[in-house]
């Protein structure tokens, strides 16, 4: 007997049952990005791994640890993308979108790491983000962390922290990690194993440990805010002030550093406590070298992405998601097929928020119903043989108390919309 077909750990489905918070989730941030100003971009899944290697950075653990990487036909080194970024400026380059203008762009999909499954982090997961080229002020860093607000805002989710804090320029960083790794060397004995790995290759990122005893090292550690030059220090204050008068809470972390490398200045999260361990539902900030350092003319950059499952987690906690009106068409015999189908595509072309369906099954009038009702119908339509000689339509209300109505099939649409 072989073996069941099962999906791959950390890649699971999305069944029809589950969709409708993930629908109400893209449709909302469509919506609201594209009112922003932001045109939607959509990107290949695979790039080549010199494009990751090269932008998020070959001593991080996304790279090091947990792409999908593979070599074509062609020996070619080739990655699943394991985010979003590299790819819109790679394909800002290769088209020639940026130079010496202002481009919005957001995107959402499949991203892939290859992680230890958990709630709220899988190996194929799903984005939406938006980046911003060509403006180099803290006005679009704000704009975006308020887009981000107004989003949470409009999904109904309450109890979200924002966290932000400031990289500075990339003098500011090397200075900053060689005084985090001198403080960190008397400790050497007791970091953990993550720890003494990124002492070596990427130390900004034991910052942001999950291991208790690492972090409590950290109290006393060096601040990177000390650290961090005059103009971005400028910047910063900014960026505060802007959300200060728009009177949008916020918390310094100067414990935050996105694990990254392209980023510097403003980076920003999103935290909940009601995901356990996965509490970030959204980051980004500002990456003003990627562009160059990919090969194209420097350009000042900002954006941002939130991972959809985790939000889809908070919108479960949130109630259900609004349904569409559930119709279904209902005929005695394969007589009322013409009749059925023909109401059913009027319908459908002008009740464009209905689901509206034909029941094809067999059975009496009795099971059809009985059957439209388990399946959580909302409204029968009947076309008996009565109703085909007077060209009616029976209209049957199953989860409202409206009487039943029995009116002209040409009076049908105009009765629905009521």
């Amino acid at each position: 007997m072989s073996e069941k077909l099962q999906a791959i750990r950390g890649m699971n489905d999305i069944l029809p049952t589950q969709i409708a918070h993930w629908q109400r989730l893209e449709a909302t941030a469509q919506r609201l990005l594209n009112g922003y100003g932001f045109g939607e971009i959509r990107l290949p899944l695979i790039e080549k791994t010199e494009l990751f290697a090269r932008s998020i950075g070959a001593a991080t653990d996304i790279v090091e640890k947990e792409m999908y990487t593979f070599d074509d036909r062609n020996g070619d080194s080739l990655s699943l993308r394991p985010e979003g970024t590299a790819s819109v400026v790679r394909a800002g380059i290769q088209q020639g979108l940026l130079h010496n203008t202002i481009c919005k762009f957001w995107y959402s999909g499949p991203m892939f790491r290859h992680e230890r499954p958990q709630k709220g982090r899988y190996r194929q997961f799903h984005q939406i983000g938006a980046e911003c080229f060509g403006l180099a002020g803290p006005a679009i860093d704000a704009e975006l962390i308020l887009f981000t607000a107004q989003l949470w805002q409009e999904l109904g989710l309450q109890g979200l922290e924002l966290q932000i804090n400031s990289l500075g320029d990339r003098q500011s960083r090397i200075n900053f990690k060689a005084a985090l790794v001198e403080y960190l060397q008397d400790y050497r004995d007791q970091l953990d194993a993550d720890s003494l790995r990124r002492l070596e290759t990427n130390p900004l990122r034991i910052l942001d440990s999950k291991n208790a005893q690492t972090q409590s090292l950290l109290i006393k550690a060096p601040s990177l805010l000390d650290y961090i030059d005059t103009e971005s220090r400028d910047h910063f204050e900014t960026l505060k002030s802007l959300l200060d008068q728009q009177q949008l809470l916020y918390r310094v972390n100067d414990r935050l550093v996105r694990g990254l490398d392209y980023y510097n200045r403003t980076v920003f999260e999103w935290i909940t406590t009601e995901l356990g361990a996965q509490g970030t539902v959204c980051a980004g900030g500002r990456y003003d070298g990627l562009v160059e350092q990919l090969g194209g003319r420097a350009t000042p950059a900002v954006g941002f992405a939130m991972g959809e499952e985790r939000l889809v987690e908070l919108l479960l906690q949130v109630g259900e998601a609004p349904k569409p009106t559930h119709l279904t068409f209902i005929g005695f015999d394969d007589q009322a097929l013409p009749t059925l189908l023909k109401l059913a595509q009027q319908c459908r072309h002008q009740l464009l928020d209905h689901r509206i369906e034909i029941d094809y099954q067999g059975g009496n009038m009795g099971k059809k119903l009985n059957r439209a009702n388990k399946t959580g119908v909302d409204i029968v339509v009947i076309i008996g043989g009565d109703e085909l000689a007077e060209q009616t339509a029976t209209v049957k209300f199953l989860r409202e108390k409206r009487p039943q109505t029995t009116i002209s099939q040409s009076q049908l649409v105009e009765f629905l919309e009521t």
